[in-house]
This record gives structure tokens, sequence and C-alpha cells, in this order.
């Protein structure tokens, strides 16, 4: 039970708190994200602080790692210890940290192949598939998926070996750099067509650029999510406390 003096919340009224609608709050309750709520005498649902304290906790876990995973993960993270969640959180921001660490390292990449781009090309520079997949860390089977994508195109010589000249190497730099950033081909795709109309531009270090801002919201988001965790548990701890000399 809660403090008598709490607030008790109606459905819409929790919603009204924390920006969700009715019906999403009786879907995250069915889900798990949020305990089961009282019933009063008359059938209604009885809200109280820790639902609040929950769902707070929900909306910025999805803002961090997305809506699907919150649900998914938001049933466990709310019944298990404190010292679970703290090592949990603690996962998700390595996890943040190592995806922050492959964007710096993709975007030293893009600006050394805008750098080269307006070099003079010598054909003897030229690549076969398997000198290109090595220089950039990359299977063969993966440069043909992004031949066969369009992001590619190698020239072709008698018998049909793949060669990869000037502006092939530079496009698959390129695809490399963004896919090690976490973009998906089709937005590669369309950073490409825009170089490709325009030339070698900054557009793709852009992209690069606002994926580094997004993980910093991301993070953010995490930090307040863990906050709002920490309170939730907090409370469910003292409430287990009470429930426990109550029972003695």
């Amino acid at each position: 039970m809660g403090n008598p003096q709490e607030q008790i919340l109606k459905t819409a009224e929790l919603g009204r708190r924390v920006g969700y609608s009715t019906q999403q709050v009786r879907d995250l309750e069915r889900l798990g994200v949020i305990p089961r709520a009282e019933r009063g005498s008359n059938g209604y649902r009885r809200y109280r602080e820790q639902h609040v304290i929950a769902l707070r906790a929900y909306r910025a876990l999805a803002g961090s790692i997305g809506p699907v995973p919150a649900r998914q993960l938001m049933p466990w993270l709310r019944t298990c210890s404190v010292d679970e969640v703290a090592e949990k959180i603690d996962e998700l921001h390595a996890t943040l940290a190592s995806a922050r660490a492959r964007v710096r390292e993709a975007r030293q990449a893009l600006d050394a192949v805008l750098r080269d781009a307006g070099e003079v090309f010598d054909e003897r520079d030229a690549m076969t598939i398997s000198e290109l997949a090595q220089a950039l860390g990359v299977r063969t089977s993966t440069l043909r998926h992004w031949e066969h994508e369009g992001l590619v195109a190698p020239a072709r010589r008698p018998p049909h070996n793949r060669r990869y000249e000037s502006n092939a190497i530079a496009d698959a730099r390129i695809v490399a750099a963004l896919r090690s950033g976490g973009y998906p081909i089709p937005t590669i795709a369309r950073a490409l067509d825009q170089l490709r109309t325009h030339g070698m531009t900054s557009d793709a270090r852009e992209l690069l650029d606002a994926r580094l801002a997004d993980l910093t919201r991301r993070s953010i988001k995490l930090l307040e999510a863990a906050s709002d965790l920490h309170t939730f548990l907090r409370g469910r701890m003292q409430d287990e406390g009470r429930s426990l000399m109550l029972s003695r």
C-alpha cells in the first residue's frame, strides 16, 4: 500500500502527467512496463506516484534505446535490485560509448577520403576485390553486396575480374566509414547520390556529426532513465520494508 496521503490518479490523469494517452497507459500496464494498478470499489484503476516515476523512466529509456527494447527491458528493471539496475545501465552506457567511438573513427576515415578526393589517381593504384577488402577490413562478400546495392561500381576486366579504380575506391571508403558509424544502406545510398551530384562535399561528414549528436542525446536520456529507475526502486524497497515490519 502507498502513503495514505499520496495522491491517487485516474488513468487519464496519469497519462497527462507523463504525456501519454489513456490507451497508452493501459497498454504499458498490460505489458508490465508499470506495476499493476489497484482497483477502487467502482472498478476504476488507481495509480500512485510510483506509476508516474515508472512511466517517466520508460519514456526516457525509450528515448535512449528505442520503444520496443525499452518495453522488453522495463518489466525486468522495475522488479530487480538496484545493483542489477546499475549494472544494466552501465552496460547500456558502454554500448553507447562503443558506438560513439566507432562514429569518431568513421569520421576520421571519411575526412581522409575527402582530403584525397582532389588528388590525381595513378592507375597503378587500382585494386582487386581482395586488395580493397583487405584495405577496408571487410569481406569480399561485403564489397559484392555493396555493388549489388548500387553503392560501389568497379570496372570489369576480362575474364570478368573486378577492378576498383579511383571513384570506386572512394565510394567504398565512404560506405565503409558510414557503415561503421551505424548508418543503414538506404541512408548511405542517398548520401552517395548527393556526393556524386554535387561533388565531394562534407554531406557525408554531416551525417556522422548528426549521428554523434544523436548518441549524445541518447546518453542524456539514459541518465534521465537511470535517475527515475533509482527513485522507483528506492520507493519500492521502502514499501517492501514497511510490509515486512507489518507482517512481524
